[in-house]
């Protein structure tokens, strides 16, 4: 996972690239087509993909801030654009946002469990019902560290509908229910709520630090990895629904057993509430049979949201590049954007220096306003900064392969319902 630079008092003076011709764009194109990472049957593939869904030639002054490609039967496209000058690496998926067929979802590591998996096999766990994967971009900040909670997104995620992870101070990207995109910090009010009235915070599959509560699901994987607290095994009442987890619901639940030495296992249809010692004094006695509500609300609410993603820094708002104002590195990055007719996916190589240095926050921000973006949101950078398409990572990652991360977005094709 990236590591993002302590800020300092040096103003950032930031040079614009020149442009490149297209014949030089789509030369070096093809070559890092045939590079470790892509064979020359797709590297000829996505050429003529690329010749057939371009309009004007990839570079920062010329591609970018000229009219989006054409559209396509597949509703997306993905170019290559190269800055030689810096040198830049860059990586886009453009996609069609009336294009009913396509949709964007998230991944997790190995399928269905909080840990660390490389893009590409998370690509391939996902259920074919689904539809055929046709894109995809590394997605949230993550950690790791040795410890049962190793991969746990920094921020918010939902999978499908289902709550996977609590948002954090930091910005995230969700589709509401209509499918329009949206950036902002999202408040958690996740809580349980007691028989006599008193509200305890909670937080959701993660380290249970002391004077926490936290709520585990079976994404949490096969125990709550604690060592010592009150572990409430929940199992669900006939009153409300239950699993998988929704934002902004509220459940009730019974208390299955009570356990006292921590680390409880979790199964496919409970839940456990983990309970540190320091607020066993603050809370009622809870037995078993008892029964306990707890609510998921989020300001703003996410009620119905089905995708969902951390990340942060916030780069563009209102069609504007936010300044930063300070020195930053430049590093791998990844990037969420969109206009009213399009969302895009940006990956920035770096630390490459005859390939591409990686970007700034302030470059990347004045990147995804020159590509037409009036939002855009910075994911994981550094060593997870990765994109697929059409079944091969396309750019080319910092540490020469694939690093395993916490989850992704990717661009769905659905079946044609008429066929």
């Amino acid at each position: 996972m990236e590591q993002e630079p302590h800020p300092l008092a040096i103003q950032d003076q930031m040079r614009s690239p020149n442009s490149v011709s297209s014949g030089d764009s789509m030369a070096s194109g093809v070559r890092t087509c045939e590079s470790r990472f892509f064979t020359r049957p797709l590297a000829i593939a996505l050429t003529a993909f690329l010749l057939a869904t371009a309009d004007r030639p990839n570079s920062l002054a010329a591609d970018v801030t000229a009219a989006p490609p054409s559209k396509t039967e597949r509703g997306f496209s993905y170019r290559h654009d190269i800055v030689t000058s810096v040198p830049w690496s860059v990586h886009i998926v453009q996609i069609d946002r009336s294009a009913t067929n396509l949709e964007l979802r998230t991944s997790l590591a190995f399928g269905n469990t909080i840990g660390l998996d490389v893009l590409s096999q998370q690509i391939k766990r996902l259920p074919p019902e689904f539809g055929r994967p046709v894109a995809a971009v590394n997605g949230d900040f993550y950690r790791n560290d040795d410890t049962p909670y190793k991969g746990d997104p920094k921020g918010l995620q939902i999978m499908e509908g289902e709550l996977i992870s609590t948002p954090c101070d930091w910005s995230c990207f969700w589709l509401d229910t209509a499918g329009s995109p949206h950036i902002a910090v999202v408040a958690p009010h996740f809580e349980v709520l007691w028989a006599d009235n008193k509200r305890t915070p909670i937080g959701l599959n993660e380290e249970r630090k002391n004077g926490t509560a936290v709520l585990y699901t079976p994404r949490c994987g096969r125990t709550t990895g604690t060592s010592d607290g009150r572990e409430l095994i929940l199992e669900a009442t006939a009153s409300t629904p239950w699993l998988p987890l929704r934002a902004g619901q509220e459940y009730t639940a019974r208390v299955r057993e009570v356990r006292e030495e921590g680390n409880s296992p979790i199964s496919s249809s409970r839940l456990v509430l983990s309970i540190s010692k320091e607020l066993l004094g603050k809370i009622p006695a809870v037995a078993q049979g008892a029964i306990v509500k707890f609510s998921l609300q989020t300001s703003p609410s996410l009620v119905g949201t089905r995708t969902a993603i951390g990340g942060g820094p916030a780069l563009v708002q209102d069609g504007k590049a936010r300044s930063w104002g300070l020195l930053q590195v430049r590093h791998p990055r990844s990037a969420v954007g969109w206009n009213n007719k399009y969302i895009y996916l940006v990956e920035v190589d770096g630390r490459q220096a005859g390939l591409s240095v990686g970007m700034t926050y302030s470059e990347l921000a004045d990147y995804m306003v020159k590509l037409g973006c009036k939002e855009a949101l910075n994911l994981d950078g550094g060593g997870s900064a990765t994109m697929w398409v059409l079944g091969q990572v396309v750019n080319s990652p910092s540490e020469g392969q694939e690093r395993g991360m916490a989850n992704a977005l990717v661009l769905i094709q659905k079946a044609d319902a008429s066929h």
